[in-house]
């Protein structure tokens, strides 16, 4: 039988930071004679490319072409191009590698073009639950697709797993684990189930010299990212389970019961400077908390959940016994999470490694292109 070769994915990849970067490196590494890719257009914050008769090569110098391009960045117009191809039945996906609330916004519009989204922005789908019920709506409708796999874990597979497991009738009974890379990095070397060690703030200093942290700790110890990640993993529970599923409708992360870690002496503070100069200030009750934990034999970690039994989705700290896979299989800013369902119980499912980086986070990206190939 004569193999059908389809016609190759136009990409469009807005945001050329980090990610971004990466993310066209793997893309360009994939030999073009078996590439199913074309990359047309590129944009950062300021100015575009676009040529949708000679794609973007490793042969390119593609900062150069970028940086020297005179077209200024319009997402509006290049919405009305690559919907130009669309109707010229060219297949077309847009990557945003923001995390700007804006072109989250903008989902709608591409996916009832006809325009393919692949993102790790978490914006879209842990914000307002208009904006994702209008994605998801859009999506079903027109038969376009978008895949947020990279919102939750970075290249980990967390999203596809989990609709998996629910569209195929498996119930999840909790899902459970460490989400953010920073929290983990930080309580995996302040909590290892000794009473004593390095202070709290010492720890949160050395994860921002080592950019673990957002340049202002507070806002990674809020656990508004954690929140995030809950919501997404949430709202897909509801939207693909086979069953009505007893879950709070998050109107947006800032719905989710969370337990901030800043002391509310703290909160407010402009910088990120003076809050890691103050933080010191706190770390008698943090080194309490670690040896009340290291008393009952347990761990301290910063913890989030998803529990449609009970009706819940928290994020806060938490303490587990030194011999679970939450104290022993963490190294690093590793994540890691348990899928409790009906069909894998007692034990759980897990899936853990690197949560966090480019170089993963593009791979989770990239892996979501090939799904529109396949």
């Amino acid at each position: 039988m004569q193999r059908v070769i389809q016609q190759p994915v136009n990409v469009a990849i807005v945001g050329v930071g980090l990610v971004g970067t990466e993310l066209i490196r793997q893309l360009l590494s994939i030999p073009q004679s078996v590439s199913p890719f074309r990359v047309i257009s590129l944009s950062s914050s300021k100015r575009t490319i676009f040529n949708a008769t000679t794609p973007i090569t490793r042969d390119n110098d593609w900062k150069s072409l970028l940086s020297s391009s005179q077209e200024k960045a319009d997402l509006h117009a290049l919405t009305e191009r690559l919907a130009g191809l669309v109707a010229a039945q060219h297949r077309v996906a847009i990557v945003d590698n923001t995390s700007s609330d804006d072109v989250a916004a903008m989902y709608p519009a591409w996916l009832r073009k006809g325009i393919n989204v692949v993102t790790p922005n978490k914006k879209a789908f842990s914000g307002d639950i208009k904006l994702y019920n209008e994605i998801v709506g859009t999506s079903s409708g027109s038969g376009t697709r978008y895949f947020n796999e990279s919102t939750v874990g970075a290249g980990l597979p967390v999203i596809a797993p989990l609709k998996d497991l629910v569209m195929t009738g498996d119930k999840i009974i909790k899902i459970e684990g460490v989400f953010s890379g920073t929290m983990s990095y930080i309580f995996n070397e302040f909590s290892t189930g000794s009473p004593n060690g390095p202070s709290f703030s010492s720890i949160v200093k050395s994860a921002r010299e080592k950019g673990y942290t957002e340049p202002h700790p507070a806002d990674d110890l809020n656990g508004f990212d954690v929140a995030r990640k809950l919501t997404i993993l949430a709202r897909t529970v509801a939207t693909y389970s086979q069953s009505p599923v007893v879950l709070p409708e998050l109107q947006s992360f800032a719905s989710v019961r969370t337990a901030s870690l800043i002391p509310p002496a703290l909160e407010g503070i402009p910088t990120g400077d003076e809050f890691t100069r103050r933080l010191p200030e706190f770390d008698d009750k943090f080194s309490k908390l670690r040896a009340e934990a290291s008393a009952e034999g347990k761990v301290l970690r910063f913890i989030g959940v998803v529990d449609p039994v009970n009706g819940q989705v928290k994020a806060g700290l938490e303490k587990y016994p030194v011999d679970h896979p939450f104290a022993t299989s963490l190294g690093g800013s590793d994540n890691i999470i348990m899928f409790h369902t009906e069909r894998y119980s007692p034990r759980p499912l897990i899936v853990q490694g690197a949560g966090a980086g480019a170089a993963v986070t593009a791979m989770g990206v990239l892996g979501d292109l090939f799904k529109l190939v396949h």
